[in-house]
Parts: C-alpha cells; structure tokens; sequence
C-alpha cells in the first residue's frame, strides 16, 4: 500500500508518494464493479428530470468524455443531482467545499492553433497568399465540486446556495419520449455499417462488417434496445477502416475487456447525448473483468475515456467544436 511521508530538514519538505487522484479515482470504481455496480447503466427517465451534467450558474452542459467521468464519480460518491462548480467560480458566490470533500477533474476544451510549416522550414500559404493556419481542439484538467459537497460561508450565502440549487433542478424541460427516440433512431439509423434484425443475440462482426441485433419487438423497453444497438455501432468504429481498435481479442482475455469497457462508454456517451435510456443488459461477468484490468491504473481508465469519446463522435458527430472551444 502507498503511504505518505514526511521528511525534515534543511531545505526539505513534505515528500508524498500516497495514491493520486486519479488513482484514487480508478480505485473507487473498481471497487464499484466488484460490488456488482454499473455507473453508467442509469435509466434517462430516472436522472433526465435533472439533466445532464452541467454548471449549475452558467447550465452549460458538459461535453466529450466528462459526462462519463462524473456520472462515475455520482455512483462512486452518492451524489443525486448533476450540478457542479469550479473552486474559484463557488468562492466569488461565497461557497466553499464542505470541510473533507474532494473535487473531481474533469477536462475542459481549449482551441489550439498555430502556422503550417513546411518541409523548408517555412510558413505554408494558401492560394490567396495567407498563411495557413492549423486548429485543433486539446484538453486542459480543471477541478469542479458537486453541490452537495458546497456550503454557504454565512446565512445569506447559504440561502442563495439553496436557491440557485432549486432554480438549476426547476429549469430542466424533458423532451416528450416519442420526440427522443425518434432522434435516436434518426441517429442511429444513417451509420454506414449494416444492422441485420434477427437471431437471437446482439453482436458486431469485424470480419463481414456487420451487426447484428435481436428483433426489435424482442426488447421489452426501449432503453434495451437503443443501449443495445448503440453498443454494437461502437464496437464498429473500431473496425481498421474507421479507428482501428484492437478487436481481435477472445471472450475472457485482457483485449476483450478493454474493447468491452470502450463500448460500454461509448454507448453511455451517445445514449445520454440521444436522452434515451441507457439499459443494454452486462453479465456480471463483465464488470468483473473491467475490474481486472483497470487494475492496472487510471491510464488504462483514460484510454478507454478517449476511445469511447472519438466513438460517440464517429456515431453522432463531434460535440465540441473549433467555435465553441
């Protein structure tokens, strides 16, 4: 087990070489799967009363793999509402972490850019003589503390703190469930890899290029399917012509868990995107073997994190783009 260290002296400090946050993030979910838990299988109709994740001052939603990341640390911790706030953001309101409470990192989007350079070593131009300019979107760690984790410096500061809880809760509108599903079938109908209806089992083949789904009139509610099908489709976006995922790996081997793990995100991802449940079945079998291997530490948890996201975009598109970073 880490510990903690302290060494005195002259010119010495504190040395730590506990546990990270990260680490201690990653082991929190572990022990989850063990204890028979799946984060991200909550039903939209029982969390999208409240919405997505999102600032509670500014409502604005968070995006890529962060919705992911706190819903598993919701499950880790029991918190019930998707309300956050960054420190300084909550200390200008007068709010401050309950005495204990620990933040949760998430990653928030940045625009890059920068000229085009050359083989010569010089700016590249376009037509019309102006140099050209590479953008891209990177991801910078920034700490945010759920709500329930916050309180009021003084009397009045809790009150507002109470109050802009219940005007957060107060504005959600939920989009009647014909009009969600419609949108998820529209989604998930136009991706390129033919789905068979049929059989008995859900399944991707790589080789043929093809999914497979069960009847729909198999599934007895929607969350079944919609999860199911989004779940195959991110296992197709691994195939070598679109993100070349390893998908070679058997049942039980370490390959196989992680591809598994990358769906599973994935189809959290887009269904919470789609506000259509989530609810594809897991034997209990998986979230043991995710355990396993995200026991070899948060990079492991991060890589499925970024695969997961790049095929929530691939399925529905990008959710952050150049302007909006």
């Amino acid at each position: 087990m880490a510990t903690t260290t302290t060494t005195k002296g002259k010119g010495k400090g504190k040395r730590y070489d506990g546990p990270s946050a990260d680490e201690k993030l990653c082991a929190e979910l572990v022990q989850l799967l063990e204890n028979g838990v799946n984060p991200w299988r909550r039903d939209w109709e029982a969390c999208g009363a409240s919405g997505q994740h999102r600032n509670m001052v500014t409502g604005a939603a968070y995006r890529g793999s962060n919705p992911a990341v706190l819903e598993m640390q919701a499950a880790c911790r029991g918190y019930a509402l998707p309300l956050w706030l960054g420190m300084a953001q909550a200390k200008g309101l007068g709010w401050y972490p309950r005495k204990g409470s620990r933040g949760c990192y998430v990653l928030r989007p940045q625009l890059n850019r920068r000229e085009q350079i050359g083989e010569d070593g010089k700016p590249e131009t376009g037509p019309d003589g102006s140099v050209l300019i590479a953008a891209w979107v990177s991801y910078k760690p920034a700490c945010v503390f759920n709500v329930a984790d916050l309180v009021g410096s003084t009397p009045e500061a809790q009150q507002a703190l109470d109050e802009a809880i219940a005007a957060a809760t107060g504005s959600v509108t939920v989009r009647p469930e014909p009009e969600r599903l419609a949108g998820a079938e529209a989604v998930l109908g136009v991706w390129p890899v033919p789905t068979v209806w049929g059989g008995d089992r859900a399944c991707y083949s790589p080789g043929a290029d093809r999914i497979n789904m069960p009847a729909r009139s198999s599934f007895a509610t929607a969350g079944g399917l919609y999860g199911t099908w989004a779940h195959e489709q991110a296992h197709s976006t691994g195939h070598r012509d679109r993100l070349a995922r390893d998908l070679s790996g058997g049942f039980g081997s370490e390959s196989y868990a992680r591809e598994e793990l990358v769906a599973e995100l994935a189809a959290f991802l887009i269904c919470r995107r789609l506000e259509v449940p989530c609810q594809a079945e897991n034997h209990a079998a998986y979230l043991g073997s995710w355990a396993k291997v995200l026991k070899a530490g948060p990079r492991v948890l991060f890589k499925a994190l970024s695969d997961a996201t790049k095929a929530a975009n691939a399925i529905c598109g990008p959710d952050v783009t150049e302007a909006e970073a």
